[in-house]
């Protein structure tokens, strides 16, 4: 029989309905909040999901909106409220909730409700990509998508000055308002043709870095630009150079005006490495929910692993990573083993090198980094191992450690 998930943190609610629902033959799963909800949704896997709209943690709008944004609302979801309004309503609906139900809920109405969600045929196709909204603990993401919505409801153009580790495209993502139309110029080595901006109509056109187009790539962004207003379009580039370094290098002056009118700054991975595990829980979870891989969850020591490498590439990288663990771990969870097989350490500790063009002191101290966080990883964490490996005394090591700024704790000797 199906199974519904009814989420309210009234108690008497919850046992109401679950008592008639469990009467009709279905199974049920109880949640008293959003965090037990989402947790319930996850290992669960409900065929609906009856959601109350004011509870004291995350009222109910908001976490249907972020299971919108990574790609879990694909099970029909029935909003509750006894203080409901037709705003809120529209407002559910729009989102993707498929009715609403005002407190005292009438028996028939609930009946009903629950037959038409689940006689309701599966939305086809792959969960909507990932955007920052799906990142809800992370305040530096919350901040940089409120900074990316703020600027999208003003410009239709928007720079990304990044260097390694960029988010570019997981920002780009978060640009898409109502379409989910998505064309990467750099991918077009022909010219654009306007059947290809009707195409992506109100949708993003994106560059991951303009330092690699062509000149024939350069004219087809140019054009692209040029009609924005016509397709109802946004573009969003990202690049490390600035305005002078792209002109030394041919581009119209005119172009490169325009697309640096309003620029942004965001955070790379290096920046949020605390983050790190939320996003790669986020992107595994996401790419199960698309089918595109089994159904998967990291260690603890896994996702520390994760945490401290590098990702040069950024968001295309740890993604690509993630859908490689999870294709390629025969057991339910992804370990630290796993991770060490997939990305050997010392490729990624190679990846990073010290400036010389520095005091030697601060040399010594970077290179001394590089090096403790390659044999953090070597050995998962594990203090007992890394001591022996660096030759170092216990005490000795974690004042070091401390000293560099890198994690240590009695939490890294299971690892």
């Amino acid at each position: 029989m199906a199974k519904i998930l009814i989420v309210d943190d009234e108690v008497g609610i919850r046992e109401l309905l679950s008592e008639i629902l469990r009467d009709e033959g279905y199974d049920i799963l109880l949640a008293e909040n959003a965090g037990a909800a989402r947790a319930m949704r996850n290992a669960g896997r409900p065929d609906l999901v009856l959601l109350d709209i004011w509870m004291p943690d995350t009222d109910g709008i908001t976490l249907l909106k972020e299971w919108a944004a990574n790609g879990q609302l694909n099970m029909p979801v029935v909003m509750m409220s006894g203080h409901g309004t037709i705003d809120t309503a529209v407002e559910a609906t729009r989102i993707g909730a498929i009715d609403y139900l005002e407190k005292p809920i009438a028996l028939q109405k609930l009946l009903a409700a629950v037959k038409r969600g689940l006689q309701r045929p599966q939305a086809p196709g792959a969960p909507a990509p990932l955007t920052l909204a799906a990142f809800t603990r992370s305040v530096p993401l919350r901040e940089l998508r409120r900074r990316v919505e703020q600027i999208a409801n003003s410009s239709r153009v928007l720079l990304l000055r990044v260097g390694t580790g960029s988010l570019a495209e997981l920002v780009a993502r978060s640009v898409q308002s109502g379409s989910p139309a998505w064309l990467d110029l750099s991918a077009i080595s022909a010219p654009l043709d306007i059947n290809q901006l009707q195409a992506t109509q109100g949708g993003v056109l994106f560059v991951g870095e303009l330092a690699r187009l062509s000149r024939a790539q350069q004219k087809n962004l140019a054009f692209a630009v040029e009609r924005l207003d016509r397709y109802d379009l946004r573009v969003v580039v990202a690049t490390d150079r600035n305005a002078e370094g792209l002109l030394a290098e041919g581009w119209e002056e005119a172009l490169v005006s325009r697309l640096f009118e309003v620029s942004l700054a965001p955070p790379s991975i290096a920046d949020v490495r605390d983050d790190l595990p939320e996003l790669a829980s986020q992107i595994l979870m996401h790419l199960a929910e698309g089918g595109e891989v089994p159904l998967r969850r990291f260690s603890t020591a896994a996702l520390n692993q994760l945490r401290n490498l590098p990702w040069p590439g950024g968001y295309a990288e740890l993604r690509a990573a993630v859908k490689s663990l999870a294709l390629g771990t025969l057991e339910e969870e992804i370990g630290a083993a796993d991770v060490r097989r997939l990305l050997p350490p010392d490729a990624a500790a190679g990846s990073v090198g010290v400036s010389l063009d520095q005091p030697l002191r601060e040399a010594r101290e970077a290179f001394e980094r590089l090096y403790f966080e390659h044999h953090l990883r070597l050995e998962g964490g594990n203090m007992t191992r890394l001591a022996e490996k660096t030759g170092l005394e216990r005490t000795h090591l974690y004042r070091k450690l401390k000293q560099l700024g890198l994690q240590a704790g009695r939490r890294h000797e299971e690892g």
